[in-house]
């Protein structure tokens, strides 16, 4: 078996040097396999889930969709019959104190709508070494989760420990004590394993942890980045400031993201991996949503069981907050400066449009794809470390009757002046007779400072 492990690696070696900005191929399983799963499907029941439970019992299936031979043991849930938009993966190892892991998956299904749950699976790998442990954790989740297990909404896995590389006699980077690098290299083998099981089950994969709580309706905050994304590249979208939370990747990107975790498992932790990852693959800065969709719950690390306290200060338990931004394009007459480019307001993401010094006549346009039901606007200019570049003098508008070269509208109604360099509008559902196209910026006094737009929110009602 550990033959078979360093062929592999060789062969990811190879592969990630000249597959590493490729996207490789789903390859999708033959029909003979498809209904044998479906009849295993069909086979297993909840009586069967609680009685007798022995990990000696437990069917052995293999992965066939995956880039990495792996034989994952299916611990509780069934195979997918179908692809979700969205997979959450998390890996879960027995701690010394506390234990977040039920709370983790009451979070999940509690602040998710049943619509929501349809289109989302979660995966749990119980990456531990002690069965018994495994074993007892199986039966919590069965008796706590057994509906969601049923409908496919929630699968235990567990990859056996025959598939590891050694973690015996590893590098000893950054000073780390050897029972430092044992733990985080196993755990980057652990996320490596989730990944390639993840690969082929949903279009997006989000990565959190085993000790969070989950802001309500997250996945639908989540789609609504998705769709103000669309036509722009990424590999990382952040949805917290900690860890391995809150991050968010293209299935597609998984089977090259888990043979890079093992090809570097000793090297670093995986939070430094992952960042590497993202610049490898060409996406030079962090892109990070507010609010935050998850907070760290733990009191005390996997490691050792000491104190680990973070919290992140951006999350909110209801992300109301969160606006809509629906897709659009942007246009401004105002200069940008380096690559503080004008999508980077529209975002919400730790980054905003900074352009030089702007003329009373100037204007900074959102025109959306298509028409919007707009009831509230928040803009917000200059900075913390720019405090002086916001705008001095301007107003909004929002636009009807969009031209047909996409570049703005026809008519525009005023809705207010920016008051010290921000602007906040309630109740705009009844502005304009047809619902908006667009949303100007109007500079309407020269200024000697530059300009920094940080963030434009906009919140829309469903179409009727």
């Amino acid at each position: 078996m550990r033959c078979f492990l360093r062929r592999s690696l060789i062969a990811a070696t190879f592969l990630l040097v000249f597959l590493l900005f490729i996207s490789l191929a789903v390859w999708t399983p033959k029909d003979l396999e498809m209904e044998e799963a479906q009849k295993w499907a069909q086979g297993i029941g909840l009586q069967q889930l609680q009685a007798d439970w022995n990990l000696r019992s437990l069917q052995n299936l293999t992965n066939t969709t995956n880039i990495l031979s792996i034989s994952y043991n299916y611990l509780a849930g069934i195979p997918l019959l179908r692809k979700k938009l969205l997979t959450v993966g998390l890996c879960s190892v027995k701690r010394k104190k506390g234990n977040y892991l039920l709370e983790t998956l009451r979070s999940i299904f509690e602040q998710s709508t049943h619509e929501e749950l349809n289109e989302m699976v979660v995966v749990v790998h119980l990456a531990d070494p002690d069965q018994e442990w495994n074993v007892q954790v199986v039966s919590n989740i069965v008796k706590r989760f057994a509906y969601q297990l049923l409908l496919g909404r929630l699968l235990v896995i567990h990859a056996p420990h025959e598939y590891y590389p050694s973690l015996e006699g590893l590098k000893q980077n950054f000073n780390d004590a050897k029972d430092r690098v044992k733990f985080r290299s196993k755990q980057n083998v652990d996320y490596a394993y989730l990944m390639n099981f993840a690969a082929n089950l949903s279009t997006y994969y989000l990565m959190i942890e085993d000790d969070v709580r989950c802001a309500k309706n997250f996945f639908s905050a989540i789609r609504r980045v998705l769709e103000s994304q669309k036509g722009t590249y990424w590999v990382t979208l952040e949805f917290s400031k900690l860890g391995y939370i809150g991050k968010l990747y293209h299935s597609s990107d998984l089977p090259q993201l888990s043979r890079f975790l093992l090809l570097f498992y000793q090297e670093m932790p995986c939070d430094w991996l992952l960042g590497h990852f993202r610049l490898l693959l060409t996406q030079k800065e962090v892109i990070r949503f507010k609010p935050s969709l998850f907070q760290h719950i733990g009191l005390y690390s996997s490691f050792q069981g000491t104190a680990n306290k973070l919290k992140d200060e951006d999350f909110e338990e209801d992300p109301a907050m969160f606006p809509d931004n629906p897709p659009a394009d942007m246009i401004t007459d105002i200069v940008s400066f380096e690559n503080y480019m004008p999508s980077k307001a529209y975002s919400n993401a730790e980054d905003y449009f900074w352009g030089k010094a702007p003329s009373a006549g100037n204007s900074f346009t959102i025109v959306f794809k298509q028409p919007a039901r707009i009831f509230h606007i928040q803009i917000q200019t200059g900075s913390e470390k720019h405090h002086k570049d916001y705008l001095h003098a301007g107003l909004v508008e929002l636009g009807t009757y969009k031209k047909r070269d996409g570049k703005g509208c026809n008519m525009y109604t005023s809705i207010g002046l920016f008051e010290k360099g921000n602007f906040n509008r309630h109740g705009l559902e009844n502005s304009t007779s047809s619902a908006p196209e667009c949303v100007r910026i109007v500079v309407t006094r020269d200024q000697s400072e530059w300009l920094v737009i940080s963030s434009i929110s906009i919140w829309t009602k469903p179409s009727p």
